[in-house]
C-alpha cells in the first residue's frame, strides 16, 4: 500500500489520533495514511478478536451480526478502550511503515487541550505498546496553528479554532505558548447527532450516523441561505411511526436550524476566550484574524457567523481537515527554542 517507503529502516512519525479519523505523517514523506478511527471485533471467551480496522470497519457500521461489534476506541479525542486502541494504532503503524521497522521510532501524537494527565498517559502508553521508542505529546490547537501556517514563535498573537470530531479546541497563542484556551465537546460528532435528532423530530425519520455525516458534508451550513433553501438532498431512512422505508428532501435551511445550538456554543466559547485575552493580543488578532481548522471548518458560512459575532476577521485554513496532522508532522523538526511545546514523560 505504501511501497514507496520500502527500504527505509526507520523514520520519525506524527499521528493525528482523532475521534473520527486517524492521520499518520512520516518525516520526509508527508501524510501517508488517513483512515476512520473505527474497529470491528468479535468477542470470544471475554477476549476481543479484531475483525477489521479503519475504512473496512466503518463500512460494517449498522450491518453486523450480534456477535460482532463496531466501535470507535476514542471518545472526545481520548482513549475509551485501551486494548482496541492499541490494536488500531499498531495496525496503522504497520500500514504506514511498509518495508521498515518502527520499533525504534520517535512519535509525536496530538492530544486535546483539555485532556487530563490520566488521559494523556493512556495515549502515550497505547502508542508505546504499539512499538514506538519515544513518544511526545502536542496539544491540538498548537498543532493546528503550525499546520495552518501560523508562526507560533512570534510575539504577534493569534487565535485558532480547531473543530474536530470529538472536541473543538479554541486557543490564543503567543510566543510559542498558549495564553488561554478551552476544549469543548461541541464538534463534528455532536453535529451528526444534531442532524439525526432534527430529522427524527421534524420528519419522523430514523437515519444512520453515516447518513447524518453525508448530510453534514453536503448541506452543512451555519446560517440559513438567502434564497431560503440552498442546496437540496434526498434522504432515505426508516419511518419512526410506520417502521417502513421513507424518503424525504432536506435543504440547507433545515440543517441550519439543526445546527443552531452547537454553532452558538462554539461562538460563545470563542467570545468568552476573547474577553479574557489581553488587549495587545486582541489587537494582533484583529489584524491576523481567527484561524478555523479541523473538519468542522468546512461548514458553510461558519466563518461569516463567527465574524459577525466577534467583529474580527475569520480565515479558514487551506486543507483544514489535515492541519493538525501537518502541524504535528512539522513539530518533528521543531527548533530548540520551541521544543517546550512537545511534552515527554519525565523519567524518575
Amino acid at each position: 500500500m505504501f511501497s514507496y517507503l520500502a527500504g527505509k529502516w526507520r523514520s520519525d512519525i506524527a499521528i493525528d489520533l482523532g475521534t473520527a479519523n486517524t492521520l499518520v505523517f512520516v518525516k520526509g514523506v508527508g501524510i501517508v495514511l488517513e483512515q476512520p478511527s473505527v474497529v470491528a471485533y468479535q468477542k470470544i471467551n471475554d477476549k476481543k478478536k479484531i475483525i477489521a480496522i479503519g475504512e473496512e470497519a466503518k463500512q460494517m457500521l449498522g450491518r453486523t451480526p450480534s456477535e460482532i461489534e463496531v466501535i470507535r476506541p476514542l471518545r472526545d479525542g481520548v482513549i475509551a478502550d485501551f486494548t482496541v486502541a492499541e490494536n488500531m494504532i499498531d495496525y496503522f503503524f504497520k500500514q504506514s511503515t511498509s518495508g521498515w521497522s518502527y520499533n525504534k521510532t520517535h512519535v509525536i501524537v496530538c492530544v486535546p487541550y483539555g485532556s487530563t494527565p490520566v488521559e494523556r498517559r493512556a495515549i502515550r502508553e497505547a502508542v508505546e505498546s504499539a512499538g514506538a521508542k519515544r513518544v511526545g505529546l502536542i496539544t491540538e490547537p498548537i498543532a493546528a496553528a503550525i499546520g495552518s501556517g501560523i508562526e507560533i514563535g512570534k510575539s504577534r498573537g493569534s487565535m485558532v479554532v480547531d473543530i474536530g470530531g470529538g472536541t473543538t479546541d479554541i486557543a490564543v497563542i503567543s510566543l510559542g505558548g498558549i495564553v488561554d484556551a478551552v476544549s469543548i465537546r461541541a464538534a463534528g460528532d455532536r453535529i451528526d447527532q444534531d442532524i439525526i435528532k432534527y430529522v427524527r423530530s421534524q420528519h419522523s425519520l430514523n437515519i444512520s450516523n453515516d447518513t447524518a455525516e453525508q448530510i453534514k458534508k453536503v448541506l452543512g451550513i451555519a446560517s440559513a441561505p438567502e434564497d431560503g433553501r440552498g442546496k437540496i438532498l434526498d434522504v432515505s431512512g426508516r419511518d419512526s411511526n410506520l417502521n417502513t422505508t421513507k424518503k424525504i428532501q432536506l435543504d440547507q435551511t433545515h440543517i441550519a436550524k439543526a445546527l443552531h445550538e452547537t454553532i452558538k456554543e462554539i461562538c460563545d466559547a470563542v467570545v468568552e476566550i476573547l474577553q479574557k485575552t489581553p488587549p495587545a493580543i486582541t489587537n494582533d488578532i484583529s489584524s491576523t484574524g481567527i484561524m478555523l481548522t479541523g473538519g468542522g471548518a468546512n461548514i458553510a458560512e461558519l466563518d461569516t457567523v463567527l465574524r459577525k459575532r466577534t467583529n474580527l476577521p475569520v480565515v479558514t485554513a487551506d486543507d483544514p481537515l489535515r492541519c493538525v496532522a501537518k502541524g504535528t508532522g512539522q513539530a518533528l523538526d521543531i527548533p530548540k527554542d520551541l521544543s517546550h511545546i512537545i511534552h515527554y514523560e519525565t523519567k524518575k
